[in-house]
């Protein structure tokens, strides 16, 4: 089985870069499932019905959130409707939505869970740890494919290692930045940062000079995604179909062309 999992998408730069590489990108890696975090769909923070069922049409089938899951109001009027999005389980609040759902994937049942680090986040109400053990007692399934957002790489490395041979990826996201870290431990495969699909003339997603003004002046700044051509970044994995154990995970960057900086 081969899977695709696409970094946070960020704002209408990382929709339509999305728009374009995907189908490149299925064709090439013959990909029979597509995970995306969409956690920053909607003008950076959040998403929305329109913009789920948008993502959905583009081939993804599964769409992953974070500790933005809520900045959009929208959010409650769909997510229990939302049968292909899964929303961190250790979040606040946690009534509402699926931290992990099955799916039938060419003969195989694949879960797909979501978590949030404990590190430097807000509204986090249970270690990704703790949260995990609770799942894998609850939940069975011939492939188990983890988005752990979260803001350490030592977290999330942490959490490959400790779950290793027990769930078959554990894929970082949130920090937006591509890690050169992937690995297989024992049938698992792990990256720290997936990285992001967003303008790649940017801070993580967002317009560059609005946030070096932030950073070297007093001025109060909005929060204004980046406009321009995307990078598109990703992972392709492929597992094995006796064993179910990850074989392979491959790093998938593509950079615009033609930028001048």
């Amino acid at each position: 089985m081969n899977v695709l999992f696409l970094g946070d998408i960020v704002g209408k730069a990382g929709r339509v870069c999305v728009s374009e590489q995907l189908p490149l990108m299925k064709a090439k890696f013959q990909s029979d499932f597509i995970i995306a975090n969409g956690e920053n769909a909607a003008h950076g923070k959040g998403i929305t019905k329109r913009l789920y069922h948008e993502l959905l049409r583009m081939g993804i089938d599964v769409i992953t959130m974070g500790n933005h899951t809520f900045s959009k109001n929208d959010i409650f009027n769909f997510i229990e409707d939302a049968d292909r999005l899964v929303r961190p389980a250790n979040l606040s609040p946690r009534n509402i939505g699926e931290g992990t759902r099955i799916f039938s994937v060419a003969s195989k049942t694949v879960a797909v869970t979501n978590l949030c680090g404990e590190i430097f986040m807000n509204n986090v109400v249970q270690s990704p740890f703790k949260e995990m053990e609770s799942i894998l007692e609850q939940v069975q399934a011939d492939i188990h494919i983890v988005d752990l957002h979260g803001e350490t790489t030592s977290e999330k490395i942490a959490f490959a290692y400790h779950f290793a041979g027990r769930v078959q990826a554990v894929l970082g996201t949130h920090t937006h930045v591509q890690t050169a870290d992937e690995r297989l431990v024992y049938g698992t495969a792990a990256i720290s940062d997936v990285g992001m699909c967003g303008a790649y003339t940017s801070v993580l997603g967002r317009d560059m000079q609005e946030v070096v003004t932030r950073f070297t002046t007093d001025e109060k700044t909005r929060y204004t995604v980046a406009e321009g051509p995307g990078v598109f970044c990703a992972v392709h994995m492929e597992f094995d179909d006796a064993t179910n154990r990850a074989v392979k995970i491959e790093r998938i960057q593509v950079r615009p062309e033609h930028i001048e900086e």
